[in-house]
Parts: C-alpha cells; sequence; structure tokens
C-alpha cells in the first residue's frame, strides 16, 4: 500500500510511501537492475521517483549465522551487536528495491560508489524487531555526471538507531537544474603516512564479501564481469574495505554511538595488498556528543596500494 508521508523519517514530506511485505532478495533485485540498466540512457535532467520504501518488522532473530559468518569475515569480535557495516547489509536490500523501480532513472550497472556516511544512534542487538526505510533524494551536478544519495534509516521500538547515506555517481547523465557541472573541491598532495597494518586480499576476496553482504555485482565477483566494466580484474568492495577498517578500530573506541565515514579514490584490485593506517584525529567538536557537544577525539583511516602512493579510501570513526 502507499501513505501520503513518513511520519518519522527524514525523507521529504511530499515522499510517499510504498510498503513492502518483506525484506527482497538481492538476486531477483540485481537481475531486475541488470535487465532495466540496458534502456536508462542520458535522456535530459534526471528526476527522482518522490518514494520511500519501508519494511515493518524485521525481526533479527534469524541473523545469527548470518552476523556470526559477517563479523569473522571483517574482523569484528563476536558479538550480539550489529556494527554499522552489518546495518548497512541488513538495509541494502530495501535502498536497491528503490534504485531498480521502472521511474528510476539512473542503471543500477555501472553506477559507482564514491562515499558513505553512518551514524549508529544507540546499540542495535540481534534479536530486535526492526523498521527499516530507504529512498533517494538529492540529484546534482558532478564533473562526470549526476551524483544522488540513497538514504536509508533503521528503527528500533520507534527510534531512529542508525542512518546511513550511500553518494553514487552515474556517468554522463545531467542534473536536475541542468546547471554547470560541480567543481571538485581542490585536494591537497597526498604522502602515504606510516602504516599500522597490511591486508593481503586473496582473488576470492570479493566473493567471500559477497556471500555476506548479498552484492553479487560481476565487478566484484568476476574477471570477467570487472572486464566489462574497464576494469583489468575483480575489484573489491567498497563497503568491504570501509568496514574492515571500522572493525580494526574496534568496538571498544569507538564506542556504543558513532559515526562513521568513507571516501573511495581508486578501487582495490584483487588480488592485491593494501597498507592501512589508523590513527588519533584531531579533536573536533561533536553536535551528537553525549558530553553536551564537548570535544570528541575519533580516528582517521587510510588505505592504498602497498609501496605506491596510490591512494584507496580515506574515513574516520567518531564517537558520539
Amino acid at each position: 500500500m502507499t501513505g501520503s508521508a513518513l511520519t518519522k523519517a527524514g525523507a521529504p514530506a511530499s515522499y510517499g510511501v510504498t510498503e513492502l511485505a518483506r525484506l527482497p532478495r538481492l538476486g531477483g533485485l540485481f537481475a531486475k537492475g541488470t535487465a532495466g540498466s540496458v534502456g536508462k540512457r542520458p535522456k535530459g535532467a534526471v528526476r527522482l521517483p518522490e518514494v520511500a520504501y519501508q519494511v515493518a518488522d524485521v525481526d533479527t532473530s534469524g541473523e545469527a549465522a548470518h552476523l556470526a559468518a559477517y563479523l569473522r569475515l571483517l574482523g569484528e569480535p563476536a558479538s550480539e551487536v550489529l556494527p554499522a557495516g552489518f546495518l548497512h547489509v541488513l538495509a541494502f536490500p530495501v535502498a536497491t528495491a528503490v534504485m531498480v523501480r521502472g521511474d528510476f532513472p539512473l542503471p543500477l550497472l555501472g553506477m559507482v560508489h564514491l562515499k558513505n556516511t553512518a551514524r549508529v544512534l544507540r546499540p542495535v542487538r540481534l534479536g530486535e524487531t526492526l523498521e527499516i526505510r530507504a529512498w533517494a533524494q538529492d540529484a546534482r551536478a558532478h564533473r562526470r555526471g549526476v551524483q544522488v544519495d540513497l538514504v536509508v534509516e533503521v528503527l528500533g521500538g520507534g527510534e531512529l538507531v542508525y542512518r546511513g547515506v550511500s553518494t553514487y555517481l552515474a556517468k554522463g547523465f545531467t542534473a536536475p537544474d541542468g546547471g554547470a557541472p560541480a567543481v571538485d573541491t581542490p585536494r591537497t598532495e597526498w604522502t602515504a603516512p606510516l602504516p599500522t597494518a597490511r591486508w593481503r586480499l586473496g582473488g576470492g576476496t570479493g566473493r567471500a564479501y559477497g556471500a555476506v553482504s548479498g552484492d553479487q555485482n560481476p565487478i566484484h565477483t568476476s574477471g570477467l564481469g570487472a572486464k566489462a566494466f574497464g576494469y583489468p580484474r575483480a575489484i573489491a568492495h567498497g563497503m568491504y574495505t570501509a568496514a574492515r577498517a571500522l572493525a580494526e578500530v574496534g568496538p571498544a573506541r569507538r564506542g556504543e554511538r558513532y559515526e562513521w565515514t568513507v571516501e573511495f579514490f581508486r578501487p582495490v584490485l584483487l588480488p592485491g595488498t593494501v597498507d592501512v593506517a589508523i590513527r588519533y584525529a584531531p579533536e573536533v567538536v561533536s553536535p551528537g556528543s553525549t558530553n553536551g557537544g564537548g570535544s570528541t577525539s575519533g580516528f582517521v583511516y587510510e588505505g592504498w596500494r602497498s609501496g605506491k602512493d596510490t591512494r584507496h579510501f580515506r574515513g574516520t570513526v567518531t564517537p558520539l
């Protein structure tokens, strides 16, 4: 059924709500997205569907084996608390369902994940019943096309417990305002810092993360699939690298409430070796801090190609 407006979510008030009976299956969504991508070509300014998808009564009590497999792969300690990366995985099918709608103007295949921001507002534990919402918003210019935000929110007991924003790029498309492409923010020269870890990622890394995340995009799981999109071989999921860095910061240092961000630069080719540096960030004022908005010291993480100044990703983990 379709309602008139979200009552407790951050979607624009004009958006309607479509109720889904259950979490959709990613396999079927990717098949639909693959078929639908063929006909989605630049044809003028992008107009996003003004709709949010909502799945109520998502029972996580049956996710124990799934959670355990995820924690093992990413290097998180065994726990009944769902880390931000797992909440992203849980909500990802709802966001994908929005992207494969017939009236969603951008093709699922070929979309480039630029960055991600997520906030965990309280611990979410295995066995909780959750509500998941997702929508697309803010199509805007990028020098290579149009970028768009896919927003997911997770509610537990009627309160917002997690919010994630994934920003994607669709090359060649035009923003709704038809204005000039956005100018890239100038980046200072970057030199690799001293690494605190080295990841040796095997050729099956994409398939392993695909098994726990459901994201079986062929650029991550197949050399031939990757070559079809211009990569010399399969590339690691960006969210795998970000979630692994989050795990290395660790639950004790990030706290029960935290913000987690990542920006992606160059893809990680598989197999490959990634040097990683995790270090303290300068103290910042956190508006959501439980100490009344005082200073909090979070963490900055970066990953780059071992032995080269080829940066793959950079992100932050900040207690709230």
